[in-house]
């Protein structure tokens, strides 16, 4: 599918103007500038390109071979995701570049969790005024995250509305689809009492919690060019927008292995309200807060912003990216594989009867754990 240009305001037949020789570009549109973006990031989309999909742009929709890609009876599964307020730190330090790679995240991770497989992507970028450079940077890192996940960027939508965004300003969603063979996706329904958590380590806040986590910065007093007071090594925006993990390739083995029943991606609403929508009703996922250490920029988000461990939990994933449950009998050969794949584990919990009234999810022990 090719890049294409679109403005959404009708500026040019306005009553107020002469209708003879106005242009798009007196409107505040400039075709040519998205014709310049669309040839600077051809070779980025080809870059991605895997089995059943070459990756190329230029036409109006974009083929996908599911047999050339290796499945036999695939079911399709699609996601829609974007970065939020994150992107206000990007805009305001112009830095663009890995900003793409969390739109990527924040859909992929969202197959993996239905066992599926990211094949393709495609991205909406919508902006004031259209900036060539600003425009391949921020579409280099939408192609590092479709590398990252093994799935094809096969087109996407630039917008250039003047006067729906202020200058600088842009705006990202995403779109994935993947597959899975029928009878190999994940439900949750074959969860039960006693099964393990793990919990896999997040690389950072990843892109939920961002109000919260500028209007901290903006009380303290910070700038983000300034050192991070939880990662001295590095400026505060550099740590802040340090991009979510991506957690497909090293998913998809221990789940095709059968080692794996759910999982579930920490998005919005934290560990308190994403476990429990991968699980039956009459279940409960328990968590101890007490198996892992929460990270630096957590406890400096908590100290700074007096923000309670409840509200902690239910808004960012303070530490674990993504929630795995596994079979007593599996749960090693789960972890081990993870691990063998990069990834961080921790055994933080189990799964419960869950009575009457009672939450699906419970953190135990954040009182104790992270205000150490």
């Amino acid at each position: 599918m090719g890049y294409s240009l679109v403005d959404a305001e009708d500026a040019i037949n306005s009553p107020n103007q002469p209708e003879s020789g106005q242009t798009y570009r007196d409107a505040g549109v400039d075709i040519d500038a998205g014709n310049a973006l669309v040839d600077a990031i051809k070779p980025l989309a080809k870059s991605t390109a895997r089995s059943g999909s070459d990756a190329g742009l230029g036409g109006f929709g974009a083929f996908f071979d599911l047999r050339a890609a290796g499945f036999k009876d695939p079911i399709l599964v699609a996601t829609t995701d974007g970065v939020g307020t994150k992107l206000k730190i990007a805009i305001a330090t112009g830095r663009h570049d890995r900003i793409g790679i969390d739109l990527v995240a924040m859909c992929v991770n969202d197959l993996v969790v239905q066992g599926a497989e990211p094949l393709l992507f495609l991205d909406y970028y919508a902006t004031g005024k259209l900036e060539v450079a600003a425009g391949r940077s921020i579409i280099a890192g939408i192609a590092e995250g479709c590398r990252i996940a093994g799935c094809a960027l096969v087109g996407g939508e630039t917008a250039e509305m003047p006067g729906m965004y202020a200058h600088g300003d842009y705006d990202l969603a995403g779109f994935a689809v993947g597959a899975v063979e029928r009878g190999q996706q994940l439900t949750g329904d074959t969860v039960a009492a006693g099964d393990i958590v793990l919990g896999l380590a997040s690389s950072g806040v990843h892109s939920n919690g961002y109000s919260l986590v500028r209007r901290i910065v903006e009380r303290s007093g910070l700038r983000y060019d300034e050192k991070a007071p939880f990662a001295p090594d590095r400026d505060l925006a550099t740590a802040l927008l340090e991009p979510t993990r991506i957690y497909v390739k090293s998913g998809l083995p221990p789940i095709r292995a059968g080692h794996i029943k759910a999982l579930a991606h920490i998005t919005g609403g934290g560990l308190i309200e994403n476990p429990p929508r991968v699980v039956p009703d009459h279940l409960a996922v328990e968590i101890d807060a007490a198996r892992w250490t929460l990270p630096a920029v957590f406890g400096w988000l908590m100290r700074q912003g007096n923000v309670a461990p409840e509200e902690m939990a239910r808004t960012f994933n303070c530490g674990i990216g993504m929630v795995v449950v596994a079979a007593p009998e599996h749960a090693d050969a789960a972890q081990t594989a993870l691990a063998a794949s990069g990834e961080t584990v921790h055994r933080i919990g189990r799964i419960t009867e869950r009575r009457s009234g009672e939450p699906g999810a419970r953190v135990l022990n954040m009182d104790s754990a992270w205000r150490r």
